[in-house]
């Protein structure tokens, strides 16, 4: 069988799982999570290639575009919208390009992601260029419309990732960086939003992940731009305050309110600094890290 596609292949281990006990389906499938997840252990070197893309264009006041369709493209939409909220990184930073647009978070169709013409279209609309990252995500890396919008963002200039589980499939050759998580054949042949889907997910966790502590939005092992606008992340984000700063929770509750919920400039207003002015201003000298800010003020 071809490398090509193996995510469709039938493996014969799971013939006859339809009249097998319940914990013995579960069991496989259970199984093939964890083959998913294992599969993102040989892709470390290329995720870390595909951050250092990403952050290079969110420093150079570009974007990170997500392409994909079908399940990939749902996997996708979810870490588009979690990243703003996690990291504070702008919204108008983050592009998701579906096949069959949002409507396909009401009704999952096929027919999309054959059209590549659309694929291109969709991300030509966006004005891509240079300062863009465009990661594109696909299971059997063949899908038209993904392969498709790749090409046209390569064309455009912008960085370009191609995530897929096929090694020399179409979309990993054309990109700037290649993530091939070869999970393989799924228990349920074909239903790749299962051991695929999940090394997907996975890979987009640790790839955002990377891009937000590289782009100082993390200190020792807390989000220090996350965006509190709920009782629980102003909680939440309190706690990162008092913890960082070394200060009890009434003074980061101060500090915390006098900032705007902003949690860095929080921060060091709770170390220290004078003003909201003078907090912000350490910010922008230090490029929004706030172990070099902290540094600046005597703080460890």
């Amino acid at each position: 069988m071809s490398a090509l596609v193996a995510t469709e292949h039938a493996d014969p281990r799971f013939s006859g799982l339809d009249s097998w006990d319940d914990a013995a389906i579960l069991s496989a499938l259970l199984d093939g999570q964890k083959r998913g997840l294992d599969a993102v252990s040989a892709a470390l070197l290329d995720i870390a290639k595909a951050a250092q893309l990403g952050v290079a264009a969110l420093q150079a006041g570009g974007r990170l575009i997500y392409v994909g369709a079908g399940s990939p493209g749902l996997i996708a939409l979810g870490d588009a919208l979690e990243i703003p909220q996690t990291y504070g990184i702008a919204r108008d930073r983050i592009e998701i390009v579906m096949a069959g647009g949002l409507a396909m978070t009401q009704e999952l169709l096929g027919g999309p992601e054959d059209d590549a013409d659309q694929g291109a279209a969709d991300v030509g609309a966006l004005g891509i260029g240079a300062n863009d990252c465009a990661i594109c995500i696909s299971a059997s890396g063949t899908t038209r419309y993904t392969v498709a919008a790749l090409r046209a963002a390569k064309t455009a200039g912008a960085g370009t990732v191609g995530i897929a589980g096929n090694g020399g499939a179409p979309l990993l050759a054309d990109a700037d960086v290649a993530i091939l998580l070869a999970s393989g054949a799924e228990v349920i042949s074909g239903s790749t939003r299962m051991a695929a889907g999940t090394a997907q997910k996975a890979a987009l966790n640790m790839l955002s992940t990377l891009i937000g502590v590289r782009m100082g939005h993390v200190h020792d092992n807390f989000m220090v731009n996350v965006t509190a606008d709920n009782d629980k992340l102003v909680l939440r984000a309190t706690g990162i305050v008092a913890r960082i700063a070394g200060v009890g929770p009434d003074v980061a509750a101060k500090a915390m309110q006098t900032a705007h919920n902003e949690v860095k400039p929080a921060i060091l207003l709770a170390a220290g600094a004078k003003d909201l002015s003078e907090a912000q201003q350490l910010l922008a000298q230090s490029g929004g890290v706030v172990r070099k800010a902290l540094a600046v003020l005597g703080r460890p």
